[in-house]
């Protein structure tokens, strides 16, 4: 991009994340608008990077986001429209498509956010996915519960991470749960619950090609935390595994068949008994729950910044991958009962982050060793338990 040419980008909003993304498409020369709800007015945004900021009320529809957002366009080229959060993927690819911007349209973007066309897909490609059915016609629904053993997940097929997902252990449970859906029964889709390990890799894609990942696995799968409480944990898994060659590999044949030419994602498999990695779920995003943090605390690639160069670059530019390290971390987080919790007495010199939220606490340690990285978070779990922990009921709709 030369000095002459400042390219405008628009960044989409629902919760208060991507502020390394605007400080970077600042630094590399943007012009940056951010169009976010109006109850976050007082959030923390990076101002000094931001040339505009518009706000929308909370239960904001599309035609009238769109309207706004063509309204802006009369005195404004804007030439890439970014969704920061996972709930405006869909809004973005939209709006691209409605004044011909550059970018995911919605045909992929339903890939990266609705869960039954992103299974379909992957199967079409002959990637190992748990059997699934569109919560939709009844005696399809009543083959599947027939053909294939319980306990099953029913998952909406447009929300975040484990929001609105529920564990069926009998037909005898599942068909008042679909009654209860009405006519939403269709936005959801029924899936077998296989137990296992359940790991994510966070990429960065150019050009179709997965050109940096980082493999990840989790301690207790985000869906029993979110439904049972405790700890949440990930950490880096070892680069020399089998495991992280394996799951390397599966995630890029993913990318390639799910059609995105140029991004972030953050992708879910799970390891079953058997020993096989199955697909779970994917996203065109920078994963929450600090992953980004892990990831720039493991390799200094941050995922917010790489994502930013990639937009502003688009289709006819340059992008390389910035040199990384090859180290280790892992973070735990969990809820606390106190308002600010006060961790001043985890002091070792791995910890090279310290969450600031109220009622939560987390910390990240990062080590050349990963058996360092796990050693310390095993006896953070434990400590926080008895030291912070405390519990919310899940809810039907993500928060953050």
């Amino acid at each position: 991009m030369t000095e002459e040419r400042q390219l405008t980008v628009l960044c989409l909003a629902s919760y208060e994340k991507g502020q390394e993304f605007m400080r970077e498409c600042k630094r590399l020369g943007c012009r940056v608008l951010l169009v976010t709800v109006e109850k976050l007015r007082d959030a923390d945004w990076p101002r000094e990077s931001i040339d505009e900021t518009f706000y929308m009320p909370q239960d904001f529809a599309l035609e009238p986001l769109t309207r706004a957002v063509s309204y802006l366009a009369r005195t404004r080229e804007i030439e890439r429209i970014v969704p920061l959060d996972d709930f405006d993927v869909e809004t973005a690819a939209a709006l691209r498509e409605h004044l011909r911007i550059p970018g995911m349209g919605d045909t992929t973007a339903r890939h990266f956010r609705d869960k039954l066309a992103m299974r379909m897909k992957a199967r079409e490609h002959a990637v190992l996915v748990p059997e699934f059915v569109h919560a939709l016609n009844h005696a399809r629904i009543r083959e599947f519960t027939e053909r294939t053993a319980a306990p099953w997940v029913l998952k909406p097929r447009s929300e975040a991470s484990a929001v609105g997902i529920k564990k069926v252990n009998s037909a005898e449970e599942l068909w008042p749960l679909l009654e209860e859906l009405g006519d939403r029964q269709s936005f959801y889709l029924l899936e077998q619950f296989i137990p296992g390990d359940i790991f994510h890799v966070d990429s960065v894609v150019w050009e179709g090609e997965v050109v940096f990942s980082a493999v990840s696995k989790y301690g207790k799968p985000p869906l029993e935390v979110a439904h049972g409480g405790g700890v949440f944990l990930t950490r880096t898994v070892s680069r020399r595994s089998e495991d992280a060659r394996s799951l390397e590999a599966l995630n890029q044949k993913l990318v390639r068949a799910l059609g995105l030419p140029r991004g972030v994602t953050h992708t879910e498999f799970i390891k079953s008994g058997d020993g096989r990695f199955y697909f779970l779920e994917t996203a065109s995003r920078v994963g929450g729950a600090n992953i980004a943090e892990v990831v720039e605390a493991a390799t200094g690639v941050n995922l917010w910044r790489e994502w930013a160069r990639i937009e502003v670059a688009g289709a006819h530019g340059k992008y390389e991958v910035p040199p990384h390290r090859g180290d280790y971390a892992g973070i735990c987080i969990s809820l606390a009962r106190q308002e600010w919790p006060d961790t001043s007495r985890y002091d070792d010199p791995e910890i090279v982050f310290r969450l600031r939220k109220r009622h939560h606490v987390g910390l990240l340690v990062a080590s050349p060793d990963p058996e360092r990285v796990e050693e310390l978070l095993n006896a953070y779990v434990r400590r926080f338990l008895e030291d912070f922990s405390a519990t919310l009921p899940a809810s039907d709709r993500a928060t953050s």
